[in-house]
């Protein structure tokens, strides 16, 4: 669960687990929750298997929540794991930082700032390229900033993909 490299499902924003004495529950934030509908009762009593021997948690009752976010674009695992899946399928890099942003800019964000480092189209050297749209002022604590960073195994190497969102002012 906490590699999702290995996990097999996408559109996963964020989990939260909120322990109390008797109870644990699990809270997990999805973009895309057709996924696990498919096969709900399966998954998700593999998935509450799964978790209990990870906490190890048998003496106490176990409750998973699978809940829908508004706007998956606005989130930035999810657009990290929509750029990584583009350039698995070998879409210029450039070509899909650009289509993030527009997919960002639909969900309602101030700015975004997407960096993608490594062997960027198998060159021989490594490099960083980024590219930023509208403001993400980073010096200031007072900005609502979203930030994740991603890695992506393609078949030049491991490249790690970055993403600030710029949402409000507090």
């Amino acid at each position: 669960m906490t590699d999702r490299l290995s996990s097999g499902v996408e559109g996963i924003a964020r989990i939260e687990i909120q322990k109390r004495l008797d109870l644990i529950q699990v809270i997990i934030y999805m973009g895309f929750p057709k996924l696990l509908i498919e096969d709900k009762p399966r998954k998700l009593e593999e998935l509450q298997m799964n978790v209990q021997k990870e906490l190890n948690c048998m003496n106490r009752k176990l409750n998973i929540a699978i809940t829908r976010i508004g706007n998956p674009y606005g989130h930035p695992n999810i657009l990290a794991e929509f750029i990584a899946g583009q350039l698995k399928n070998r879409v210029s890099f450039r070509k899909a930082m650009k289509k993030a942003i527009e997919l960002s800019e639909q969900a309602d964000t101030k700015g975004i700032q997407i960096q993608i480092a490594g062997r960027i189209n198998g060159k021989e050297i490594a490099r960083v390229e980024w590219i930023r749209e509208g403001r993400v002022p980073l010096q200031t604590i007072e900005a609502k900033i979203e930030c994740c960073s991603y890695r992506v195994r393609t078949i030049y190497g491991v490249l790690g993909i970055k993403i600030w969102i710029f949402i409000d002012e507090e």
